[in-house]
């Protein structure tokens, strides 16, 4: 049966109070102007109202004897504790979780430091094997270019022959130091006219290929010499790959050529004729380049 507050009002009793619920038990506080917080349980709005009755006169005051049993201010305490003492446990439970979160944090951190740092020592280690083996290698490679370029200097100035053991080449009974000195003079400012007339005055005097390197380097000078010096001794033997080197390092390639050809103009002093013969003469360096048997690009 629906609550009704005007017939409660008018014959209240405390059976009937103590049946109501608590939206009901509300409405009897705010007719009767009685505050109350918000949060309060039932039974403790219904303790407030019975004693509002009471002291009104509307109803005994032996009511209060049997009537509604509302915890005293010593429970409120008590829950109040208890309450304070939950939300202590809890934050410090939050507060070992956090703490424990942070030491895992730290010892992956720890953990990632400490494999970095192995990683870093692991590069180191294979950097400096690796500088290490690249030294150990130039320093081999220094002393077999000066062992090779003393002993070839010892072939031009005929303290010994091509034939000897030493210098590990078999001429076959051709005797280089008596030809050294009809190898043409080096120039670095003409380099490409120093091949042409060393390979023509090889040709006519039947130098055999194979030791052409041997002759053509006793005159090398400045960068030539320099490019020579860092082959390896295969390499130096190599008349083409000799020359191929020099050329490259003089960049009388054919792609030099070609650049040559394209980016010359006329200058101002030259006459059309002059300038048609340099032309002509760059274009034919190309093209004798790109055709050369002896310079592999």
């Amino acid at each position: 049966m629906p609550f009704n507050l005007d017939e409660f009002v008018a014959s209240p009793s405390v059976e009937e109070l103590d049946s109501l619920k608590k939206s009901d038990i509300v409405k009897v506080a705010k007719h009767y102007g009685i505050e109350f917080q918000p949060l309060m349980r039932n039974d403790e709005v219904k303790r407030y109202v019975l004693e509002y009755l009471v002291d009104e006169s509307i109803l005994p005051s032996t009511v209060l004897e049997t009537a509604i049993t509302v915890p005293t201010d010593n429970t409120f305490e008590l829950k109040r504790l208890e309450m304070e003492m939950n939300k202590e446990i809890r934050l410090k439970e939050m507060e070992r979780e956090r703490e424990r979160e942070e030491r895992e944090r730290e010892e992956r951190e720890r953990e990632r430091e400490e494999r970095e740092r192995e990683r870093k020592e692991r590069e180191m280690q294979m950097q400096k094997e690796k500088e290490e083996r690249e030294m150990q290698m130039q320093m081999q490679r220094e002393k077999e270019a000066r062992e090779h370029e003393f002993r070839l200097k010892q072939l031009e100035l005929g303290v010994i022959k091509a034939s000897d053991p030493k210098i590990g080449l078999d001429t076959g009974g051709f005797d280089v130091s008596k030809h050294v000195k009809f190898v043409p003079k080096f120039q670095e400012d003409n380099v490409e006219k120093f091949f042409n007339r060393f390979e023509k005055l090889g040709e006519q005097l039947k130098w055999p290929r194979d030791k052409w390197s041997i002759l053509i380097q006793s005159n090398f000078t400045g960068k030539a010499q320099e490019v020579y010096s860092a082959l390896s001794i295969e390499d130096s033997m190599d008349y083409d790959k000799v020359k191929k080197a020099i050329l490259q390092a003089y960049e009388l390639v054919p792609e030099a050529y070609r650049q040559k050809f394209r980016k010359y103009r006329k200058a101002d002093t030259q006459t059309y004729v002059e300038f048609a013969y340099q032309k002509e003469r760059h274009f034919d360096r190309w093209c004798a380049s790109k055709r050369s048997p002896h310079l592999t690009l």
